[in-house]
């Protein structure tokens, strides 16, 4: 790979390397600031690095990094919500240390897999090959097993081994879906690492094996849609959220699902160059849709204000995956919109529900009540955050769901009257739950909240921004993207 320089740093090794040297370093130093201040700003090296991919020249594909038109999206989306959760676990893993739920040691572990999750997921988004990207999800999958188990409680390890054990179902499937797409190469490619290589596969997937090629897809879907969160595959997520640190629930629903959605489009679009295989369009709308609609009828019985926010991400994902099987440039467009406002907006309310849990000492939501009377700052951001997930205009959630629904009415009629019954029943849920937490009649803690509010406003003022304009440059990407999607 040809080096492409940024003082010194090779912008996609930045990405890689800062991670897992600061995952060395993080493991090895004692003391809490100390830690957290590193995390921070090894957080806001990979970032910058990835930012640099946007301005300097790409690297030349290599055998194992590939830095495309596709990747680039999920990359800087990746190392920013990976540095702003950093900024806010700072100010949230220092309440855990003094309520005495975390120990000095499990918070150098605690960072140490913060950047060694990121360098999984960072390596998933930059690989060129399909083995190497099955390696790069299973080791962040593996690394937030370990952090949602980290406060060791029995509901903590419980969920953790739930999560382990449903994962490894997910990445057995997943990786016999890999195995069969080499299968199926290995007669157009030949033998050997070449089988593996993503550009490669994609320029001769013409004449590969069709049948092998579609059973391979089925078994990639279901194991990387383990990961995404789709129903009935989602069983693990809720938990996770629940019983995690807050900072990884916004790393799972803002990132962690992206990674899976991520490699399940490399093979989307590998499908689509062989002629004579299935459209992988259907499968994936409908367990979208299945997503979408169960979700919705289940944040109504939510009472966990972290498994109300967990099922709302369940839903969302639905709605990117409905998008993306629906194909074509305006949908795959309100998909990648779509991706990044939920992104931004989930992160952003797990940001503000974090401090919200550490004030009032409870997750439950009978329990948290008059917010915007009682700590303002945190109940008003909170507000903003759910009228943005739930869609209401001018936020950016809106404008995705509202090009998704149109272009989707064009063709298929009937599909939209389900995505938009989708969308109101989850919107009626989430509107129900939040009368009660911002405006019911306040209880609990009103100690004042020693809270981080710069990450969670910055994610909501760039989803108003989207809402209301554009950048002529962000839509031509978006639109190049679109095209390369099918």
């Amino acid at each position: 790979m040809t080096p492409v320089t940024l003082l010194g740093l090779d912008p996609v090794a930045g990405v890689l390397l800062i991670p897992v040297c600061a995952a060395v370093v993080l493991a090895l130093l004692p003391g809490y600031r100390l830690t957290a201040r590193l995390n921070v700003l090894a957080s806001l090296g990979s970032f910058l690095c990835a930012v640099s991919l946007l301005i300097l020249p790409r690297p030349a594909p290599g055998a194992y990094l590939l830095v495309d038109d596709l990747n680039i999206v999920f990359i800087v989306l990746n190392t920013f919500v990976g540095f702003t959760t950093s900024l806010f676990s700072a100010s949230y893993i220092a309440h855990e240390l003094e309520t005495g739920k975390l120990t000095p040691a499990y918070l150098r572990f605690y960072h140490a897999m913060y950047q060694t999750m990121m360098f999984g997921m960072n390596l998933a988004f930059v690989s060129n090959n399909i083995g190497l990207m099955w390696v790069a999800v299973e080791l962040a999958t593996l690394t937030t097993v370990l952090m949602v188990g980290i406060y060791r409680t029995p509901a903590a390890l419980e969920a953790a081994w739930k999560y382990f054990i449903l994962g490894s179902v997910g990445i057995a499937f997943a990786l016999f879906g890999t195995i069969l797409v080499y299968v199926a190469a290995r007669p157009v490619v030949g033998e050997g690492a070449g089988g593996m290589i993503w550009t490669e596969l994609v320029a001769k997937a013409g004449g590969f094996d069709a049948p092998l090629l579609n059973v391979a897809f089925v078994f990639l879907f279901l194991g990387y849609g383990t990961k995404v969160g789709l129903a009935p595959l989602h069983a693990w997520l809720p938990d996770a959220h629940a019983e995690g640190p807050t900072p990884i629930s916004a790393v799972l629903s803002g990132l962690l699902l992206n990674v899976a959605l991520f490699a399940l489009l490399r093979f989307k679009v590998l499908l689509a160059a062989n002629a004579d295989a299935i459209a992988p369009g259907t499968l994936m709308i409908v367990l979208g849709l299945l997503s979408l609609l169960f979700a919705g009828f289940m944040l109504y019985r939510r009472r966990d204000i972290k498994r109300l926010f967990a099922y709302s991400s369940i839903e969302h994902m639905g709605i990117i995956v409905v998008a993306f099987g629906i194909g074509g440039p305006l949908a795959n467009f309100a998909g990648l919109l779509h991706m990044v406002m939920h992104s931004l907006t989930k992160s952003a309310i797990f940001f503000a529900v974090g401090h919200i849990t550490q004030i009032k000492g409870t997750q439950s939501l009978a329990k948290i009540r008059g917010l915007t009377e009682t700590h303002p700052v945190l109940g008003w951001g909170l507000v903003a955050g759910v009228a943005a997930i739930a869609g209401l205009p001018p936020f950016g959630v809106f404008t995705s769901e509202f090009l998704l629904i149109t272009s989707t009415f064009a063709r298929e009629p009937w599909l939209a009257l389900l995505l938009v019954f989708g969308v109101l029943v989850a919107f009626g849920a989430l509107t129900l739950r939040l009368t009660g937490i911002a405006f019911g009649r306040p209880r609990g803690s009103r100690a004042p909240a020693q809270a981080s509010y710069v990450p969670m406003f910055a994610h909501l003022t760039l989803v108003l921004i989207a809402g209301v304009y554009l950048p002529p440059p962000l839509v031509a990407w978006f639109q190049h993207v679109a095209k390369l999607l099918g």
